[in-house]
Parts: structure tokens; C-alpha cells; sequence
């Protein structure tokens, strides 16, 4: 490996050290619990300390500043709370662990294992945000039952669908040569009847998955009432696979279950991966939801048709949702890792590709059907 190349591997790895350093920091601000609060400011100092580890290997002067997506995943966490970010924080951890294990000094250095500590432990701030006591993050740093989900990641795909789909329906229309005032009630259609469609499905699958977590408690309910001392074994082997002695395992499974309040939410939240408080969420909420990002992201291929008319409209539709298209492969380099420029150019890429395709489909049909 040439020195330049060395030199260029060093200044990526110190790149990712300052962002994350700025990121566990916005967390630590943003965090209202202190246990998580002061858990983040270390995951910081950490950070900083593998910062100066790449920085010695650079010429001092070298300073960076943050990058993009570090400050926007900073402003997410400070906006919405830790727990918007927590997901994408933990595979960008897991990530790095395995770039660092192909690089010998890193290894060496203990950067690779400091990493998957790293992750291993916002995972478990992932589950503290769906419940979990903040004191037990420190007892229970190994376990790896993450959130069900990443909330920046479902609103971005959600307005990408509403765009990419309405797009798609709107320059096939235009396509097949129909007037302005088809193309805007079709437009208008296809934003409304997606709209729903996503709701109606999102509503279905929130509530059945509340109807199926309310079954396995009720189940396990029974089982606690019936068999105690089973549920205290389970619980403890629970414990004992994420790294508690037989004896602390035993301790805290004890203290757990002799609380009549806590026992069954304990268990739930263990054997289950349940939220007992929560439930998966309002259906109602994830509902309306969908519905709103996905008409967001349908409306921007429909808005030109209110202003302009004919070649112009469809040109500042295009436009117009070509700039989407662009801020959504942004908001999609927040959480996939890759490059801001590489991302939004290949959204616009597949969205324009969509576009193409039922655009020339539906100027073959309107010149079959003239």
C-alpha cells in the first residue's frame, strides 16, 4: 500500500471518529435520562481518543469538522430524541467494527473490539427507549434485542414511495397525451388512493400486531401464575446468555420477579421483546403516519399541474420532483453510510428510470388507442 493510500485510510478512519465523537455528544444533550446521558458523554470521550489515535498518525494540524451526515443525525437526535437515531447509530458501530478488523494497527489499537462494545451498547439504548430502565443499561450493556425499527428510515421510504409512485402515474398519463386537467385529477387520484392504501395497511398491520402481543401476555400471564419458579430459570438463563454469573443472574431475576408489579413486565419485556407500555404503538397514529408522508412525497410530481400546463408542466414536474427526489437520496445517506452526492444521484436515477418506463408505456397506449 502506497503512503498515500495510508495517509488517505488514516483521514477516513479520523473522519468517522470526529463524526461519531459529535454525535454521542448530541445524544448526551438531547438525552433526558442521566444514566443514558453520561453513558453517551463516554461513548464520546471514546470516540475522541480513537480521533487522536489516527490524528497521530496524520500531521497534527490535520483538523475535521463533522460531516453532513453527522450534523444531521446530530440536529435528528436533538429534534426528536435519541431514540430516532439509536438504530442507524448501532449499525454504523457494527460497521465500523468490521472495517477496523481488516486494518492490523486498528485491531491492534483495540479500536475494533471498542466498536462492537459500542454497538452491543446502543442497542441496548434502543430497547431503554422502548422502555427499559436506565439503570439496568449498565447490568444488561450485551444484550442484543435492538428497536423494531428506524423511524428516520420509514419516513424517508414513505415520502420515496408516494414521489416515486406518483411520478411514475403522472408522466404516463402525460404520456398518452391526455389534457392538463386528466393528468391533475389523476395525479390527485393516485395521491389520495395511495395515501389510503398505505394507512389502511399500515393501521392493519399495527393492530394485528397488537392483537398478537396481547395474546402472548395474556399466555404468559397464565404461565407466571401457574409455573413462578420456570419463569425464575428462563429469566435467568436469559441473563446468564448476555453475560451475568449463574449467581447475578439469579440475584436480579430474584429482586425482578418478587415485585408483583414488575414480574410480568419483566418477563414480557425478556422473554418476549414486548413493551407491555407501548404495544408496537397506536394503530391510529402509524396510520396517519403513512398517510401524511406518503401524500408529502406524491404531491411534488402533482403541484406544476395547478400552475402551468402543457410541455412546461410536465418539465417542472419533473424538475420539481427531480429536487425530491435528491433531498430523500440526502436523507437516505443519513442512515445508509454512503456518500450525499452518490446517494441523491442515484435516487433521481431511479426515480427518472420509473418515470421513463411508464411514460413510454403510456405513449404507446394513447397512440394505439388514437
Amino acid at each position: 500500500m502506497t503512503d498515500a493510500n495510508e495517509q488517505r485510510r488514516f483521514k477516513d478512519n479520523l473522519q468517522g471518529e470526529v463524526d461519531g465523537a459529535a454525535v454521542y455528544a448530541a445524544l448526551a444533550e438531547a438525552e433526558k435520562d442521566p444514566n443514558l446521558a453520561t453513558i453517551y458523554r463516554r461513548l464520546a470521550a471514546v470516540e475522541s481518543a480513537h480521533a487522536e489515535f489516527w490524528r497521530s498518525r496524520l500531521d497534527r494540524k490535520t483538523k475535521l469538522t463533522p460531516s453532513f451526515r453527522a450534523r444531521g443525525l446530530g440536529w435528528l437526535a436533538r429534534r426528536f430524541g435519541p431514540g430516532f437515531i439509536l438504530p442507524t447509530m448501532a449499525a454504523a458501530e457494527m460497521t465500523g467494527s468490521a472495517g477496523y478488523d481488516a486494518q492490523p494497527d486498528a485491531v491492534a489499537g483495540g479500536l475494533s473490539a471498542d466498536e462492537r462494545s459500542h454497538a452491543r451498547i446502543i442497542q441496548a439504548a434502543s430497547s431503554t427507549h422502548q422502555g427499559l430502565a436506565g439503570p439496568q443499561l449498565a447490568q444488561l450493556e450485551g444484550r442484543h434485542r435492538g428497536a423494531t425499527g428506524n423511524a428516520l428510515r420509514a419516513a424517508v421510504l414513505g415520502a420515496n414511495d408516494g414521489l416515486v409512485s406518483n411520478l411514475s402515474l403522472v408522466m404516463g398519463i402525460a404520456g398518452a397525451a391526455a389534457a392538463e386537467r386528466t393528468i391533475l385529477l389523476t395525479g390527485l387520484a393516485g395521491l389520495v388512493a395511495g395515501a389510503c392504501s398505505m394507512a389502511m395497511g399500515e393501521w392493519l398491520s399495527v393492530a394485528s400486531q397488537r392483537e398478537l402481543y396481547e395474546k402472548q401476555i395474556a399466555t404468559e400471564a397464565m404461565e407466571l401464575q401457574e409455573s413462578p419458579e420456570e419463569e425464575k430459570e428462563e429469566l435467568v438463563l436469559i441473563y446468564q446468555a448476555k453475560g451475568l454469573s449463574e449467581a447475578e443472574a439469579r440475584s436480579l431475576a430474584g429482586r425482578l420477579l418478587s415485585q408483583k408489579g414488575v414480574a410480568l413486565e419483566t418477563l414480557v419485556r425478556e422473554e418476549l421483546g414486548i413493551d407491555p407500555k407501548k404495544l408496537g404503538g397506536s394503530a391510529w397514529a402509524a396510520a396517519g403516519t403513512s398517510f401524511a408522508l406518503f401524500a408529502l412525497g406524491a404531491i411534488f410530481p402533482v403541484a406544476p399541474f395547478f400552475f402551468w400546463s402543457g410541455q412546461i408542466a410536465v418539465i417542472a414536474s419533473l424538475l420539481v420532483s427531480g429536487g425530491a427526489l435528491a433531498a430523500i437520496g440526502a436523507g437516505t445517506s443519513l442512515f445508509t453510510g454512503r456518500g450525499l452526492v452518490f446517494s441523491a444521484v442515484r435516487q433521481i436515477a431511479i426515480g427518472y428510470a420509473a418515470a421513463l418506463v411508464t411514460y413510454g408505456i403510456g405513449l404507446l397506449a394513447g397512440t394505439a388507442l388514437s
